[in-house]
C-alpha cells in the first residue's frame, strides 16, 4: 500500500539536499551492500509491504530498550547527515551513531527532538544534520562512525522506515528563526545561514526604532545558529513590538514595568559547594559548567569493591556485577580539574567479587519475573507476583566490613573532601535485597553510620562526613521496617532521632562524626506527561524548597500526615531541615546530594534547575549535587553554565531582592556580589509573555550577559550590554538571563 509522503525539514525549509554522492543504507527489499544487521531484541522485516514507498519498507517492532541497528563495513564520518522516511504513532525511539573501533557513541537524539509529527499511516521525511544535531544544535563529535542505532524506550516501539540514506552534503539556506526583546534595548535575532540583517525593521507602538549597533555571536559548541544582538537607540517601553525581515515577522507585547529593589548591604555567604553534580564526565565538563563538587555515589556504589574495581547494579539492572572506575584515580582528576570530591563508602556487609557474576541466575531461579534482554540468564530477583527472591550473597559478593573500609581509605593517594556513608541504605531491601534481605531499621542505620564514619575519620582526620543520604520524604520520617519502628523510638521521626543520636555519640565519645545532614530530594509531583499543565507544575514545584505557604501538589500535600512534624503537607525543605538541625544537633550543615530539575532536556527542566540553584544560594544550603550528569548543552546543563560556567561566577554572597509583586510561579530573581561587583539571575517561567522589571540600586555601566531559552533556544548565548540608572530589564518567555557588572 503506497502512502503519501509528508516532508518535514529539520530547520523548517532551511535545508536543501544535494544527492549526487549520497550513500544508500536501505531503499527497497534489503539493506544496501556493505551494511549488516546488528539489531537486538527486535522483530524486523526488511521487505514489509503493509506500508511502504516504492516496493517495500522496513517494519520494526522492538522490545523495551531494544533496537534496530545497522553496521557499515567501512566508515561514514565524511557524510553531512542522515535522511530517512518514518511512519509510526510517534514511536518512542532515540537515534545514535557509534564508532566500533574506539567504542565511541554520539549523543542520543530523541525522535521527538527531530519531529513531533510522525504519524502511523503515512511517512514523514526527516533529516539529521551532523553539523547541528537535533536537540542541542551541536555538531557530531569526530570519530570513525560506522554504526547507526534506533533504540526503543522503556515501553518498546513499532514503526516503519524507508529510503534511509547518508547525504553527502547539506546546503543551509539563509533564514530568520526568531527575534525577541531582551534587557533594556536589545532585539536578539537568531538566524541560520548568511541572512541580510539590513532587511530587519523594528517598530514599537507603531514607531520605527533605530539600531545603533549590531553584535553577532555563534557559540563554539552550537555553531550552526547565530544570534544577532541589535542595540536600539532608545530603551523599551510597554506596548507592541513588531520585528520584520523579508517574510519573517515576530510580535511581542512588552508589559508594564514592575518594580524591585536590590539591597547589597543585606547579604550572607553562598557556599560554592551547592553547584555540584554526580559523576562529571571529564575536566572540560567541570570547567564548562563550573562544577564545584563532584559526587561518586548512587545505588551501584553500595557494592563497590575498591580492591578489584568491581560493582553491582542492584535492582537498577538485574543485580549484575560489572567493572568500575578506580575511585582513587577519579578523585585525582576531579581535584585536578578544580572540583572537590564526595566519595561514597560502602557500609553494608558485602561488595562485588568480580566483574561478571550476577545474583539471580536462571539456572537457580528459573521462575523469575524477568530477565536481562541482553543477558538472558540474569534475572531481576522477583517472583512472578513481584515478591523478593531470597538468595545466597556469595553468588556475586564477598564480605565487607569496617576493617576493609579503613584499609582502603588509609591507602588512598588522593583524599576526598567529603565522604558519604553509603547511599540510601534505608531502602537496601529494595535496591540490594540480594545482599540485605531484611528491611533496615532505625538502629541498624545509625550503627552503620557510626561504625563507618569512625573509620573514615581515623583514616582521614580532616574529611567531612555526610549522612544518612536518605532517599525521599517518606524515609526522612520512618524506616523500611514501618511506622512500628517509629513507635518503638518514642514516636520520634527518623531524621530528628538520627540527629539526636549523632549528638549523643559526640557527647559520649568526644568526637563529631556527622558534619553534614545529607538527604536526597526529588520533587514529588508527577510531571512526566510534559504537557502544558505538567510544565507549569514543574516550575511551581521549586517552591517546595522554601515556601511556608506552598502545599505540595502531590501525595505529600493530599494524604494523611505520615510524620509528627508541623505543617506536614508543606515541604519547605531547606528551612525545615535547618530547624531540625538547630533543634537536635546544632553546628551540623545541610547537603542535598541528589536532586533533579525533573526533565533535563525540556526548557522548563532547565529553568527549574536554574531556579533551584538560585534558591540554594538564597536560603543558605551548604552543599548539593545534581543527579546525575546533565548534558552540557541540555537546558539543565545550561543552568549550571549560567551560574558558574568557564570561570564566570554568580557571586560569593547572596544579597537581598525585594519585588513589589512577587510571583514565584512565573518569576525568579536572584542577586549576588563578589569583589564589589553585582550579579543578577532573572528567570521568566511564563511560556508566552515577556516580563519587564526595574530594579533600584543597580549600578550603571557595562554588564556581561548570558542567557538561554525563549525563542532563541537552548544554547549558550552571550554578549555585553550597558545599563543606565532607571533602565528596565525585559526577559522573554521561558528564558533565563545572567548579568554580571563589569
Amino acid at each position: 500500500m503506497l502512502h503519501q509522503l509528508k516532508l518535514v525539514s529539520l530547520t523548517l525549509a532551511a535545508l536543501q539536499l544535494v544527492q549526487a554522492d549520497d550513500l544508500t543504507i536501505y531503499q527497497d527489499g534489503s539493506l544496501a551492500a556493505g551494511w549488516e544487521n546488528w539489531s537486538w531484541s527486535s522483530t524486523i522485516d526488511f521487505a514489509a509491504t503493509d506500508l511502504f514507498l516504492g516496493t517495500s519498507s522496513i517494519s520494526v517492532t522492538s522490545d523495551e530498550w531494544a533496537a534496530l541497528s545497522v553496521k557499515l563495513e567501512g566508515t561514514f564520518p565524511q557524510y553531512a547527515g542522515l535522511r530517512f522516511d518514518i511512519a509510526g504513532a510517534q514511536p518512542d525511539i532515540s537515534i545514535s551513531f557509534s564508532a566500533t573501533d574506539t567504542d565511541t557513541t554520539s549523543p542520543s537524539i530523541a525522535l521527538s527532538a527531530i519531529s513531533k509529527e510522525v504519524n502511523a499511516d503515512d511517512f514523514t521525511s526527516l533529516l539529521i544534520d551532523f553539523s547541528a544535531l537535533p536537540g542541542t544544535g551541536a555538531p557530531i563529535p569526530e570519530a570513525n562512525w560506522d554504526r547507526i542505532t534506533l533504540q526503543a524506550g522503556q515501553n518498546g516501539a513499532s514503526y516503519h522506515l524507508d529510503n534511509v540514506v547518508l547525504v553527502e552534503s547539506i546546503v543551509v539556506q539563509p533564514e530568520f528563526l526568531s527575534a525577541e526583546p531582551l534587557a533594556n534595548n536589545i532585539v536578539a535575532v537568531t538566524t541560520v545561514g548568511d541572512v541580510d540583517l539590513h532587511s530587519i525593521s523594528i517598530k514599537l507602538n507603531g514607531k520605527s526604532m533605530n539600531i545603533s549597533n549590531t553584535t553577532t555571536y555563534s557559540p563554539p559548541d552550537t555553531p550552526s545558529k547565530t544570534i544577532n544582538y541589535l542595540s536600539l537607540r532608545s530603551s523599551f517601553v510597554a506596548g507592541q513590538l513588531i520585528i520584520t525581515a523579508n517574510n519573517f515577522t515576530a510580535e511581542h507585547t512588552i508589559p508594564t514595568v514592575q518594580s524591585g529593589s536590590i539591597q547589597q548591604s543585606v547579604k550572607h555567604p553562598i557556599n560554592p559547594h551547592i553547584y555540584g553534580v554526580n559523576f562529571p564526565t571529564d575536566a572540560s565538563y567541570i570547567d564548562t559548567l563550573g562544577v564545584t563538587l563532584s559526587r561518586w555515589g548512587g545505588n551501584a556504589e553500595t557494592a563497590y569493591n575498591p580492591f578489584g574495581g568491581f560493582t553491582n547494579a542492584g535492582a537498577d539492572w538485574y543485580f549484575e556485577n560489572r567493572a568500575n572506575d578506580n575511585a582513587d584515580d577519579w578523585i585525582e582528576w576531579v581535584h585536578g580539574a578544580g572540583s572537590d570530591a564526595l566519595l561514597t563508602i560502602p557500609a553494608l556487609d558485602w561488595v562485588s567479587k568480580d566483574a561478571a557474576s550476577y545474583s539471580f541466575p536462571e539456572s537457580l531461579y528459573p521462575e523469575q519475573q524477568g530477565f536481562d534482554p541482553y543477558n538472558g540468564v540474569a534475572g531481576n530477583g522477583l517472583f512472578a507476583n513481584g515478591s523478593y527472591i531470597p538468595n545466597d550473597p556469595n553468588l556475586a559478593y564477598i564480605p565487607w566490613n569496617t576493617t576493609a573500609a579503613k584499609q582502603w581509605l588509609s591507602g588512598l593517594k588522593n583524599t576526598p573532601t567529603f565522604v558519604a556513608i553509603d547511599n540510601e541504605i534505608e531502602i537496601a531491601r529494595g535496591t540490594h535485597h540480594d545482599m540485605h534481605f531484611d528491611p533496615v531499621s532505625y538502629d541498624e542505620e545509625r550503627q552503620r553510620v557510626i561504625d563507618f564514619a569512625t573509620v573514615a575519620k581515623e583514616a582521614m582526620p580532616n574529611v567531612q562526613v555526610v549522612a544518612p543520604s536518605t532517599c525521599a520524604w517518606w524515609f526522612y520520617w520512618t524506616s523500611d521496617v514501618g511506622l512500628s519502628d517509629t513507635a518503638a523510638h518514642n514516636n520520634t521521626d527518623f531524621l530528628p532521632w538520627f540527629l539526636q543520636e549523632m549528638a549523643k555519640h559526640e557527647k559520649s565519645s568526644g568526637r563529631r562524626l556527622l558534619d553534614y545532614l545529607d538527604i536526597h530530594y526529588y520533587f514529588a509531583p508527577d510531571t512526566s506527561a510534559n504537557d502544558a499543565a505538567a510544565k507549569a507544575l514543574r516550575l511551581r514545584a521549586t517552591r517546595s524548597f522554601w515556601d511556608p505557604s506552598y502545599v505540595d501538589e502531590s501525595w505529600i500535600g493530599t494524604s494523611d500526615p505520615q510524620n509528627h512534624q508541623p505543617n506536614a503537607t508543606i515541604v519547605q525543605l531547606i528551612p525545615r531541615m535547618k530547624t531540625l538541625i538547630a533543634e537536635n544537633y546544632p553546628g551540623t550543615k545541610l547537603s542535598i546530594s541528589e536532586w533533579n530539575g525533573m526533565n533535563d532536556q525540556d526548557i522548563t527542566g532547565g529553568l527549574a534547575t536554574a531556579d533551584s540553584l538560585g534558591l540554594f544560594g538564597q536560603y543558605g544550603l551548604d552543599a548539593a549535587t545534581y543527579w546525575a550528569t546533565p548534558d552540557q548543552l541540555s537546558p539543565a546543563g545550561l543552568a549550571y553554565w549560567l551560574f558558574r560556567g568557564h570561570g564566570t561566577y554568580f557571586g560569593s554572597s547572596s544579597v537581598q531582592v525585594k519585588l513589589a509583586n512577587p510571583d514565584p510561579d512565573t518569576v525568579g530573581v536572584y542577586a549576588a556580589t563578589e569583589n564589589s561587583k553585582l550579579s543578577l539571575v532573572i528567570l521568566n517561567k511564563n511560556p508566552s509573555t515577556p516580563i519587564s522589571y526595574k530594579f533600584s540600586n543597580i549600578p550603571s555601566g557595562a554588564y556581561f550577559m548570558r542567557h538561554f531559552g525563549g525563542a532563541a533556544g537552548a544554547a549558550k548565548w552571550q554578549t555585553t550590554i550597558t545599563l543606565k540608572g532607571g533602565d528596565s530589564l525585559v526577559v522573554p518567555p521561558y528564558t533565563a538571563v545572567f548579568l554580571l557588572q563589569q
